[in-house]
This record gives C-alpha cells, sequence and structure tokens, in this order.
C-alpha cells in the first residue's frame, strides 16, 4: 500500500503545487480607469459668495462645507494661535443658541459641527441626513454670520492649545519639522508649526474678534453642497441665509513665500535617543506647476509608497528604520519634497547616504516600464479612492479652486499621471531634487551622531 500511497501522494502534493504556484500570480490589471466628476452647479451670489453644488451618491446624506481663504498664514505677527482659537469659538454658540443648543441641533440632523484651520483656510461644515439638508445651511450660516464667541470659553480653549503645544514640542518629529519649516521658510508664517507659548497665552477676545471680522466675509468664501439632496430646497436656503452676508472685511491677498534651495546641517541634541530623527528636502515647484503631476509620480516612486525605491532600500533591505516616507507638502502655490524617518543611531550617516543615493540613481538611469507602471497604477487607484466619498470629493474640490488648478484638472488626473514616461521621472529628479541643494535635519545623541554626519557639514 505504501509503494502505491507515496507515489501518489507526491504527485498530489506537486500537482497542489503547481496550482498554488498559478494562483499567485494574478492576471495583469485593466488600464486605470479615469476619475469622472459628478455633473455639478457652480455659481456666485451677488455678495461674492461662491456655491458649488454637487448630486452624489445614492446613500441619503449630504455634506454641507464651507471653506474660507483665513488661516494661521493671516494672524500677523505676534499672533499667533488666534486662527485655531477663532475656530474653536466658532463652535460655542451664535447669537440666538447657546453651545448647548448648538450641538443638540447639529445632533438633531445626524452630525456635529466641524470647524478647523490649517496654514491658508478654515473650513466649516456638517455631514447631515438628506432631508436636514437645508436646515443644514441655515446652521452654518447662522455660525458663521452670527457667531457667539463667548468670553468664557476663551481661557479653556488657550490651556487646551498650550497642553497640544506642550505635547508637540516634546515629539522629535515635531521638533524636527520645526526646525525644517524654519530653514526653509524664516520669518513667512509657513515657518511656524506651533504658534509661541506667549502669544497664545496673550490672544484676548477682540483679537479673536478683530481677525474673524478682517478675515471671514463672502468674497473670500465657497460653499460646497455633495451628497443626496433637494437641489431646490438647498438654493433657496443657501439664497435666503447667504445673501445677507456682508461682504465686509478685507479681500484675500495670497502671501507667497520664495524659499531657498541651499545645503544646511541642522543637528538638534537629544541625548540618550535610541533613534535618530531625520527630514531630508528642498522646495519644488508649486500645485499649479506644468511639472506638479510629474513629481508626484516621481516621489512616489522614490519615497512616497511602500514599494518605493528608498523605502525598500532602508527599511526592507537594510533595516535602518521602520515607516520612512517622503511627500510633497503643498500650501498656496508653494511645494515642498522632503523625506522623513526615524533611523537607528547608529545608521543614521548610513540613512542620509543612502537616501542621496537612491536619488542619484533615479537621477542617472530612468525607472524600468513595470516598476514605473506599478506606481502609476497605484496612483491612479488611489484616487478614484480618495473620492469616493462626499466628504474626500468635497475636499478635493476646494483643493483644485483653492490652487486655481481649473476644471479639468480632476478629470484629466489620471491620463496625466499614466502618460509620464521613465524619461519624465529622470528629468525631475535630476531638475528639481538635488542632494546638495537639500536642507538635512536631524534630531538625535549628538554624542553617538556628529561624525557619522561629517560628510554632510558645510566645508
Amino acid at each position: 500500500m505504501n509503494k502505491i500511497t507515496i507515489p501518489a501522494l507526491i504527485l498530489a502534493v506537486a500537482a497542489f503545487s503547481t496550482a498554488l504556484a498559478q494562483k499567485q500570480t494574478p492576471p495583469e490589471g485593466a488600464p486605470p480607469k479615469a476619475f469622472t466628476v459628478p455633473a455639478h452647479e457652480s455659481y456666485t451670489l451677488p455678495n461674492g459668495l461662491k456655491v458649488t453644488l454637487v448630486p452624489y451618491g445614492i446613500i441619503p446624506k449630504v455634506t454641507v462645507s464651507m471653506a474660507i481663504n483665513a488661516g494661521s498664514v493671516n494672524e500677523g505677527s505676534g499672533h499667533g494661535g488666534v486662527s485655531g482659537i477663532t475656530a474653536e469659538l466658532l463652535k460655542e454658540g451664535t447669537e440666538k443658541l447657546t453651545p448647548e443648543q448648538l450641538a443638540d441641533e447639529a445632533a438633531r440632523m445626524g452630525s456635529t459641527l466641524d470647524v478647523n484651520a490649517s496654514d491658508d483656510q478654515t473650513i466649516a461644515g456638517l455631514d447631515v441626513l438628506s432631508e436636514f439638508g437645508p436646515d443644514a445651511v441655515r446652521l452654518l450660516s447662522d455660525v458663521l454670520e452670527h457667531p457667539r464667541l463667548p468670553a468664557s470659553e476663551l481661557p479653556r480653549l488657550k490651556t487646551d492649545m498650550l497642553r497640544q503645544i506642550a505635547l508637540g514640542s516634546s515629539r522629535p518629529q515635531t521638533i524636527a519639522l520645526m526646525h525644517f519649516r524654519k530653514l526653509l521658510y524664516g520669518d513667512h508664517p509657513y515657518a511656524v508649526v506651533l504658534p509661541p507659548d506667549a502669544e497664545v497665552k496673550a490672544i484676548t477676545l477682540d483679537e479673536v474678534k478683530s481677525y474673524f471680522t478682517s478675515n471671514f466675509n463672502p468674497q473670500r468664501s465657497h460653499l460646497y453642497v455633495a451628497g443626496k439632496f433637494d437641489t431646490a430646497a438647498v438654493k433657496k436656503a443657501i439664497a435666503d441665509s447667504f445673501s445677507s452676508w456682508p461682504k465686509g472685511g478685507s479681500t484675500w491677498k495670497p502671501d507667497i513665500p520664495t524659499p531657498q534651495s541651499r545645503r544646511i546641517l541642522d543637528v538638534t541634541d537629544r541625548p540618550g535617543a535610541p533613534q535618530s530623527t531625520l527630514i531630508i528636502g528642498l522646495p519644488v515647484p508649486p500645485p499649479n506647476s506644468p511639472d506638479a503631476i510629474p513629481l508626484l509620480v516621481t516621489n512616489a516612486l522614490l519615497g512616497g509608497s511602500f514599494n518605493s525605491r528608498i523605502t525598500a532600500n532602508i527599511r526592507e533591505q537594510k533595516g535602518y528604520t521602520y515607516s520612512p516616507r517622503s511627500q510633497l507638502s503643498r500650501r498656496y502655490h508653494d511645494a515642498y519634497w522632503a523625506e522623513s524617518a526615524d533611523v537607528t543611531t547608529q545608521f543614521t550617516g548610513p540613512s542620509i547616504k543612502e537616501i542621496f543615493g537612491e536619488i542619484d540613481r533615479l537621477k542617472a538611469d530612468p525607472p524600468a516600464g513595470p516598476e514605473l507602471k506599478g506606481i502609476q497604477n497605484y496612483l491612479s487607484g488611489l484616487f478614484i479612492i480618495q473620492n469616493s466619498s462626499r466628504g474626500a470629493l468635497i475636499s478635493q474640490l476646494q483643493y483644485v479652486d483653492f490652487q486655481g488648478l481649473g476644471e479639468d484638472y480632476l478629470k484629466t488626473y489620471v491620463a496625466k499621471v499614466i502618460a509620464v514616461s521613465p524619461a519624465d521621472v529622470q528629468k525631475i529628479t535630476g531638475q528639481y531634487l538635488k542632494p546638495q541643494e537639500m536642507t538635512i535635519v536631524v534630531v538625535g545623541d549628538k554624542s553617538k551622531i556628529t561624525d557619522q554626519l561629517t560628510p554632510w557639514s558645510i566645508q
């Protein structure tokens, strides 16, 4: 029996192994599909408020979001933190509604009021059940046109912000980013990652009101409504609620920086640290540049995806770090490329060498077709996923409108990603990603890394 069973078993195992090998080789995927922007309507009220309505999806929910061109870049010297405090105070009621009533009204619609300030914009919005679309418009109008801004909540909000600043300031990643931004942007507001404690402590209610009245007005705002909603009812609510919003305040005047590309080695001592935190990068063309999409592809191939070259090198092959990544960090008509990583202390110098080595390798030799195709498919698929919800779609539209990229940007994005050639990647790398002009920021144990950094010190 053994003589019969064993050969049969061997044949069965071989057949299974062959089938498994065949199963592990999936068929080639179909070409990436272009993203189709849902039919939408855009118009402007007489007071300058821009409106975009996007009927989208079958889920009975609708997102109402207002983007105001006002953020930390508009705070003014010595007033750090006022944009964030203002955003938080807007959630503390209106002239008619107490904070509790405002929260209850949003909850009645199946939502909470969300208000967040960034470098360039403040975004306020609600995601509600479809039947409450007009009510959400009216509530958002009340918040933005008649905020309570209670003095009683100011001390609490300042204390909360100071806690967040203290927490952030203790993290090596935040410390590195603070140094990197300062070296890139100097005295420009984009240099500020966390506002100074003293400036936050000094914020007064009058300062908040001055910031609000100067920056929050219809001429600097764009209202987006996306989801399943009654178009006529929502348009009527917009006209009734926002037409009386006075133009007031100042018009938007972008403050575009001119960061410099230059070799600087900046080291912050963190005695006893088992890792060194690295940020290495330089300014690159902004989002409205013709090279913006080729830069996105190049970044994803170099360090901006899990299968990227730098990640494969210093994570998979050498084990210097667990989660390296590169990114294109973008603001209004401004961008920089940066690779960041927390690397084992003894491999601080070798990590920098390998990062620069991968840049030089890509500059010298164009990527192979299959490698580039994999990155393009990844970016195309990711783009479709990023537009697959109401909030995500609004975020994309807000980005396109804010950067002035034009109506066709979303429609042609996938095609432009696929059109990037190996020669384009090689050209972009050589033209913009120059190691000799990159700022190098390191947070780590100086006693163990100083000698490792000698090759990158300014001679």
